[in-house]
């Protein structure tokens, strides 16, 4: 066992897409779902624990793993993150909207607070890099909330010192997502056609699978910088 992958935000449009690349992906022997709920999705890659992501530090990963383990497969995974004997690439596709949340604060629980928590846990058991989706205009400064809480993440993240971050900001995802955004839809129906044309490489709507098929690559190529801002425009190429 030489690599696997940490993964939250499996159930969302770009979770799912990053989750099934990391499956077919040979470099990466386990990867390690962490969620609130199990998906109807089985793998022998695949180990899902799930849990209450406000406690997400107090998370006994042993025991969630020896709980999934059937015929004591689980020991030498849990052996060699112990002894830190593997890589651990974490990636994180954490995020939601105000409307499914319910609040501002519900919402910046979601793409701050878990997505700062998943980081530091994921750090705790030798997690050596960290990608993460935030969004095209993320700005701690912003007046948008939207953008202002994507900023304060991006810049809470710098914080924790991983071998590498990577920060990935897509402009308007195209995918089949499972629930029903208005506003989106309204877009995509105006933005569709530069996709068609290539046009405007940096604003011009991303395909879900773009995304995770960048975050792998980024992940895996060797890096001198810490901290790394990709571009819808350079996801593009994926």
């Amino acid at each position: 066992m030489k690599k696997i992958a940490f993964l939250a935000g499996t159930s969302g449009l770009i979770g799912m897409q990053l989750l099934h690349q990391l499956i077919k992906d040979s470099g990466y022997d386990v990867i390690i779902s962490v969620g609130r709920r199990k998906l109807a999705l089985k793998h022998e890659k695949l180990v899902q624990i799930v849990g209450d992501m406000t406690g997400l530090m107090d998370w006994d990963l042993e025991e969630k793993l020896r709980a999934e383990d059937i015929g004591g497969l689980m020991f030498p995974l849990w052996e060699a993150i112990r002894n830190q004997s593997l890589q651990i690439h974490a990636f994180c596709t954490l995020g939601t909207t105000i409307k499914n949340a319910g609040s501002q604060s519900k919402f910046r629980e979601v793409d701050h607070d878990f997505a700062i928590g998943f980081a530091v846990f994921c750090k705790k058991f030798g997690a050596s890099k960290f990608l993460i989706v935030s969004a095209m205009g993320a700005d701690p400064q912003s007046k948008i909330f939207y953008n202002q809480v994507k900023g304060e993440t991006e810049e809470d993240l710098k914080i924790i010192p991983f071998e590498y971050l990577g920060i990935f900001r897509p402009s308007l995802l195209l995918g089949q997502r499972s629930e029903f955004r208005f506003g989106e839809e309204v877009a995509k129906i105006f933005m569709k056609p530069m996709v068609w044309f290539k046009l405007a490489k940096n604003i011009r709507p991303i395909y879900e699978h773009q995304v995770a098929k960048a975050m792998i690559h980024y992940a895996n190529q060797e890096k001198s910088v810490k901290v790394e801002v990709i571009t819808s425009g350079e996801m593009q190429n994926y």
